[in-house]
């Protein structure tokens, strides 16, 4: 029989089709499948709508089946099957979609849901066969077609033998070669997986026969094969189910088997919205964040379906970077698809899809904070990096959107406590929120300005993560309150008359500071008195937007940049060390220079910070004590 060509057009662009459409060869089932779903809904539509036709949803089926002898795989259904025009139509003329068709037709009529719209899909399994055949005949025809074709050089239609209304495809498979193993496809276990991934939740039973080693009766050890039919899908989503008819071990468990989780979530999100893009939502907060959570490899990103067809696993576009940790998936018949289904064509309903899905997320993290605050601690400590991120990143885009998540550990509560309730127990005078940095909250508490500010009764927040003063630092204030770390020199706690008075004494001093500056080089923009400490002799503070902490996050990085804060050395007025110096600073000013280093290593070492030369150091001690 002489072959016809395609009518579209021409070898070229179907090898674009199946060799740079699609990225994944298995894909080519879940298309098949999805045909075959499309003609099943349109003979059920017909069955409501059409009293002469006697069938109900229970007698529709997709089934697959495996011939590794004569390497073929079929896919058969009994939907509503094509005539011969609609075989030319539809599989003769290359991105021809029977499905938009009957879409568009019927798009003011509720309840249709066909899943093909381009009508490529049937030709991804080019990608996998050397030659198709196609069997249809038309619900309530007599006549049934054949239509074959090996590819780009076209195709012949012809009558067949065919009993069943519905469609047969049937895959010659190519033979394997070095670079891929077509005979997978062969493989029931295989085809199993690709159906669970893609196509678990198409509405009509997906058969196929499978093999199983069981028990023989009576024996304990002995194993027989046995080959029966089995529905590969579960058919109706968890997300689709009505929420009353699912209880939360169902979505627990859900949550296990998919994201192989041993725990259960802390938290599940069911949200479905309806509007210019509708959709259903199943999200999850963890209990716990993934061994690789801050691993560069880590890929955060919702699973996408659209109706109930997987099209992307991850689509990041979906969970912005602050809420990476959710687990779960989005289901929308609304979204725009490329002609291949792989990726998106436009990203203006994902846009507003994460937009309603980003405000979701936070509504139910504060609902959580505020009902069940030992979860959210718990949650906290595992994703609240994540959440100060969010804060820092795009110059602070999002920060009044998560500032009332964050929290931060509390001088005074001895625990994880929020802005907000910082500010609910501020002193009534009190203009500033207080904090202070280190690696450890028992590091931070021994620093020496930590002990005066609380001793005169004000909060001190600890920051112990790397990104929390860059965090702090964007938010600049929280309820018009700034924020202020107490070892800069912004921190002003004293009266009018205190403040005139080291000012004098440090006018006196200071050409006994200029001396002990200049003995450090560059290293110390100034020396100074201070009374912010009680018992302590010096400590470090900082000029200017970059704090001690700043300088080693940023110096610990792997860029290989390097900062220096503005290092001030400030010498505790009411402790015995300042009678010692003043005398040195009189009679012995070499001594005094020894005395400044040994401070300065002193301060260095209470802040965290490296000694550049311990060697001398040690030496100087040494010289002091004898």
């Amino acid at each position: 029989m002489k072959k016809k060509q395609f009518k579209a057009e021409s070898k070229r662009l179907l090898d674009l089709m199946i060799n740079s459409i699609y990225t994944n060869k298995e894909i080519f089932l879940r298309e098949l499948i999805s045909n075959a779903s499309d003609a099943i809904d349109k003979l059920y539509y017909l069955s409501l709508t059409d009293r002469k036709v006697k069938l109900k949803k229970d007698d529709f089926k997709i089934r697959i089946e495996l011939d590794k002898d004569n390497r073929t795989l079929t896919v058969t259904d009994n939907g509503i099957g094509m005539d011969k025009n609609e075989l030319e139509k539809n599989l003769g003329t290359i991105a021809e979609s029977g499905s938009l068709l009957f879409k568009t037709e019927n798009e003011h009529k509720k309840d249709i849901d066909v899943i093909g719209q381009f009508g490529v899909g049937f030709y991804s399994a080019f990608m996998v066969a050397d030659k198709i055949s196609v069997t249809s005949k038309k619900y309530g025809s007599d006549e049934a077609y054949l239509w074959e074709s090996d590819g780009a050089d076209g195709y012949t239609i012809e009558k067949a033998d065919y009993e069943a209304f519905g469609t047969k495809i049937v895959l010659k498979l190519k033979e394997d070669t070095d670079n891929y193993n077509y005979s997978e496809y062969l493989d029931e276990h295989h085809i199993d997986k690709i159906v669970k991934t893609y196509s678990n939740y198409i509405t009509y039973p997906i058969i196929m026969n499978m093999t199983r080693n069981v028990l023989k009766d009576g024996s304990e050890n002995e194993y027989e094969e046995t080959h029966e039919d089995e529905i590969l899908n579960s058919m109706v989503p968890i997300w689709k189910k009505n929420k009353k008819d699912v209880k939360e071990e169902d979505y627990n468990a859900f949550y296990k088997d998919t994201y192989h989780d041993y725990e259960n979530p802390t938290r599940i999100i069911t949200y479905n919205v309806e509007g210019k893009c509708s959709y259903k939502s199943l999200l999850f907060v963890p209990s716990h964040a993934p061994y690789d959570m801050y691993n560069k490899e880590y890929k955060k990103g919702l699973s996408l379906y659209s109706n109930g067809v997987l099209i992307m696993d991850k689509c990041e576009e979906l969970l912005p970077d602050y809420f990476g940790f959710i687990k779960g998936l989005v289901d929308s018949e609304d979204i725009s698809l490329n002609i291949s289904r792989e990726i998106l064509q436009q990203d203006y309903q994902v846009k507003l899809i994460a937009e309603s899905l980003e405000k979701k997320i936070k509504k139910e993290l504060e609902a959580m904070l505020k009902d069940d605050r030992d979860k959210y601690d718990s949650f906290f400590k595992d994703f609240g990096m994540q959440l100060k991120f969010g804060i820092y990143n795009d110059f602070g885009a999002k920060k009044d959107l998560l500032k009332d998540l964050i929290m931060f550990y509390s001088s005074t509560e001895k625990k994880l406590v929020t802005l907000k309730e910082y500010i609910s127990r501020m002193k009534k005078d009190q203009d500033k929120i207080y904090y202070a940095c280190g690696e450890t909250v028992d590091k931070v508490d021994l620093l020496p300005q930590v002990e005066n500010i609380k001793d005169k009764g004000y909060e001190i927040l600890y920051l112990t993560e790397y990104v929390d003063e860059f965090a702090v630092q964007m938010l600049v204030d929280y309820d018009n309150k700034k924020f202020v770390n107490i070892c800069s020199e912004n921190v002003d706690l004293d009266t009018d008359e205190e403040k005139k008075e080291l000012e004098n004494k440090n006018k006196e001093s200071k050409d006994m500071f200029e001396v002990m500056r200049e003995a450090l080089s560059d290293e110390l923009k100034e020396v100074k008195y201070t009374n912010k400490l009680k018992n302590h002799p010096v400590c470090l503070t900082t000029k200017g937007n970059v704090s001690i902490e700043m300088e080693k996050v940023i110096n610990a990085m792997p860029t290989g940049e390097k900062i220096n804060s503005e290092k001030v050395l400030e010498i505790n007025e009411n402790h015995p060390i300042v009678k010692k110096l003043e005398k040195l600073y009189k009679d012995d000013k070499e001594s005094l220079k020894k005395y400044t280093k040994v401070l300065y290593a002193q301060a260095r070492l209470i802040e965290g910070l490296p000694i550049d030369n311990p060697t001398e150091v040690t030496n100087l001690i040494c010289d002091i004590m004898s």
